[in-house]
């Protein structure tokens, strides 16, 4: 049951700071606007956080559940994609 409740904050908690972080520094950044770029967050944290599943609570669903956070933080503080003036 503990280690749901990690594996939760750590989805929580990758999606709050992402987001937040894309929002407020990197909305001027075009590489964010690419289709690709919340699937590339995930995996690179995923792969960043594979190294704490050694610890005893902490799993690799733990870390696979903290690059989806992330993933979704990045494509929830994107900008909407703009419209072709005229439409």
């Amino acid at each position: 049951m503990v280690g749901l409740l990690i594996g939760l904050a750590a989805l929580g908690g990758g999606f709050v700071a992402t987001r937040d972080f894309v929002r407020r520094r990197l909305r001027f950044v075009d590489a964010v606007q690419r289709p690709a770029a919340p699937l590339l967050a995930g995996l690179a944290a995923t792969a960043i956080a594979l190294p704490v599943a050694a610890l005893p609570l902490v799993t690799v669903w733990t870390a696979a559940a903290f690059g989806v956070g992330v993933a979704g933080g990045v494509a929830s503080g994107r900008r909407p994609p703009r419209l072709p003036p005229g439409d």
